[in-house]
């Protein structure tokens, strides 16, 4: 091999060696502010493959949990904000948590950038087989006949599990205990186990346990019926109008994110949300498909933190 031949081998070489180090720069990483498992780490892995896809880059998912979501997104709320490092939010740490602890060290109003809606999920009531209710009023009945002796499981303090059920104690009168876990997938296994009794949370994750009947699912907290489970009444229609749970998951860049940036990744990321692939393997798992816009989602969250500051007062809930 002459010496020429060889110098042009290694040179192709190390340019395949700079275009993939480049590529591995540029790839997008989804940080999930909980362990795995659960509705955010759903949410998360469904939108990786296609968003890759959509954008020609590599889009990896990274679990960050802790601290009540509090880890994963100060994280990106530091992170350079060049579209490179997203988070995929659950609305109950994007607004629950900073309702219970206003000096978390990051503003979600001021700190970050929203891209895309992904999920809605109504919140449903779940139970342990072992509690001997199967509609809201014989649960509110069981509750109050003995005071703080059900638990009811939360991915966190000041997730919307634990802001939901504790705007549900005060509508109804009841006691119940709070153990709090570092995700829906811990809280999950311990309901399952009957270690816990009660959590209310969305469908995805706790939907093959209903089927398979370890667990019960005896109201859904959003205004009409999920689609998911359709003989599942609501709480309006058991006699508790104006308590609605709603979570959602959405995807979020940090503030000072270049708008040409933003713009492109909230278009792949709804036309990936648009597939109807995306849209079957979201309903399957109990989840509500609706496309919503940055402006859209700001003013949600406005909302919300102001909504659930309200519950953490009227409850006098403490941080951990």
């Amino acid at each position: 091999m002459s010496l020429p031949r060889r110098t042009a081998l290694a040179a192709l070489a190390a340019a395949a060696t700079l275009r993939g180090a480049a590529a591995q720069s540029d790839a997008i990483t989804l940080v999930v502010p909980t362990a795995p498992a659960g509705t955010t780490d759903f949410a998360a892995r469904l939108l990786a493959e296609p968003l890759s896809r959509q954008l020609g880059q590599p889009v990896v998912v990274e679990n960050k949990g802790g601290a009540n979501g509090a880890l994963g997104t100060q994280d990106v709320a530091r992170a350079r904000p060049d579209g490179t490092r997203l988070l995929v939010q659950y609305s109950g740490y994007h607004v629950g948590t900073p309702a219970l602890v206003p000096n978390i060290g990051y503003d979600v109003r001021k700190d970050f950038a929203p891209v895309s809606l992904l999920l809605d999920a109504p919140q449903v009531v779940f139970l342990h087989p072992s509690v001997p209710a199967a509609t809201m009023g014989e649960l509110v009945a069981y509750a109050k006949a003995h005071p703080g002796e059900l638990n009811y499981a939360s991915s966190g303090n000041g997730s919307l599990q634990h802001l939901g059920t504790e705007l549900l104690k005060l509508r109804t009168g009841t006691q119940m205990t709070h153990v709090s876990y570092r995700g829906t997938g811990p809280a999950t296994q311990d309901l399952v186990a009957g270690r816990v009794q009660l959590m209310i949370t969305t469908p995805p994750p706790l939907m093959p346990f209903v089927r398979e009947g370890r667990l019960k699912a005896i109201a859904i907290t959003a205004p009409e019926r999920h689609p998911a489970l359709p003989d599942v009444p609501t709480l309006a229609e058991q006699g508790l109008p104006n308590l609605e749970v709603i979570g959602w998951f959405a995807v979020f860049a940090p503030a000072g994110t270049p708008e040409a940036v933003l713009r492109r990744l909230t278009e792949a990321c709804n036309a990936v949300v648009a597939t109807p692939e995306f849209r079957r393997r979201a309903e399957e798992q109990g989840a509500i498909i609706r496309v919503m816009q940055p402006p859209e989602i700001e003013a949600r969250v406005g909302r919300e933190l102001d909504e659930w500051t309200r519950v953490v007062r009227e409850a006098r809930i403490q941080p951990d």
